[in-house]
């Protein structure tokens, strides 16, 4: 595994620096203490530009290069998740109800590293910029950067991103040209009848019968209208109604989830929905709202940016999988791959327990690869 030596020599930095974020773990676009000790970390390496505040608390700072070139952008998020950390790890959160489950501790550690790097040597031609990003988890940081104007801003032309990867062998690259990754959407159906006395219901609109078979009826989009060899996710997670044996409700409410990969199938998904409820509310007699929101968009890697990740990959790991099937999960990461080129990989940390898990712990023996992927794209990009 050819890990940049130097990288490798402050890999216990890098370590240190992953085990403070994840002790101190904040949520959604209040990363300010994450921000601030980022901020620290790139003052001492010595980067060119430091802009703060975009998205409420992501960081953007530019490193140049010794003389005209490409301008590329390395992407690592910051915020952790709302739940109870059970690692038993010495340097497991100490905030009550939030952990860093999903390895973004470890993103930003091996971001971090990069820099120092690249700060140090200024191997190469053009502009790094590199992108601090809070609210992966909720509701896509990486949205509002752009939004923002980051891209045009600081002139960037690829942008690449790492995620943490519990099914993956401790630093295996996996990725894919394509769709990697699902866009999701989520949808509130909420059935109003008209309630009273369980043992009366010829004097009710019972909305219940209406609700199961709505819900019955939104499995037949993926059995019936979507090719065999397409892919569509529809899952109904929630169903609310009722509080008495003997009293029929006036109202229901459903609830789930749309993962999709195809604008294509994602506009179908939507129409078949509408039409369902209004159908079926009719059949009923019973009236029904549809809110149907588009969240994160599919995360499509860009061919010819994929292959140059594939190739620096393999010469910083003998592990590459280049033809992952893509995953149901989203990722906001995908709104800067809609901005522009680029590619998102995932690197192994060997397997164990998944990430959204209480026990999820990032491998710190990882960092050093990841870091030397990220300076590896630099150096061979901007040659």
């Amino acid at each position: 595994m050819a890990v940049i030596n130097r990288i490798a020599g402050f890999a216990e930095e890098m370590a240190g620096w992953r085990r403070h974020l994840h002790m101190h773990p904040e949520l959604c676009l209040e990363c300010h203490e994450t921000a601030a000790f980022v901020v620290d970390r790139l003052r001492e390496f010595g980067v060119d530009r430091i802009e703060t505040g975009i998205a409420t608390s992501g960081v953007v700072a530019v490193i140049e290069g010794r003389g005209p070139g490409p301008v590329t952008g390395l992407r690592a998020d910051m915020d952790a998740l709302p739940m109870e950390e059970a690692s038993g790890a010495i340097w497991a959160s100490k905030v009550p109800g939030r952990m860093h489950a999903c390895g973004h501790d470890g993103h930003t550690a091996m971001l971090l590293g990069a820099a120092k790097y690249l700060c140090e040597t200024r191997n190469f031609s053009g502009r790094v910029v590199l992108i601090f990003q809070p609210a992966e988890e909720t509701i896509g940081g990486g949205r509002i950067m752009v939004e923002e104007g980051i891209m045009d801003r600081f002139g960037i032309e690829e942008v690449y991103a790492l995620h943490t990867d519990p099914f993956g062998d401790a630093g295996e690259f996996r990725t894919c040209a394509g769709p990697i990754m699902a866009a999701a959407d989520e949808f509130t159906i909420t059935v109003r009848g008209k309630g009273g006395h369980a043992a009366y219901p010829h004097d009710c609109a019972d909305p219940i019968p209406c609700a199961l078979a709505i819900g019955q009826a939104l499995q037949t989009i993926v059995a019936r209208n979507v090719d065999p060899l397409g892919a569509l996710v529809v899952s109904l997670t929630m169903v609310q109604g009722g509080s008495a044996y003997n009293v029929i409700p006036g109202e229901v409410s459903l609830g789930g989830t749309v993962r999709s990969f195809t604008p294509e199938v994602r506009d179908m998904a939507e129409r078949r929905i509408t039409e369902i409820v209004a159908g079926q509310a009719a059949a009923y007699g019973v009236a029904a709202d549809l809110d149907y929101r588009r969240n994160y968009p599919a995360t499509v890697n860009h061919d010819v940016p994929t292959a140059f990740a594939v190739d620096v990959a393999r010469a910083v790991s003998g592990q590459v999988v280049d033809d992952l099937p893509p995953e149901m999960g989203a990722e906001d990461f995908s709104y800067m791959l809609e901005a522009r080129p680029g590619a998102f990989l995932f690197l192994g940390q060997g397997k164990g327990p998944s990430v959204h898990h209480p026990a999820f712990d990032f491998n710190d023996a990882v960092a050093p690869v990841g870091a030397s992927f990220f300076a590896r794209v630099i150096e061979k990009r901007h040659g």
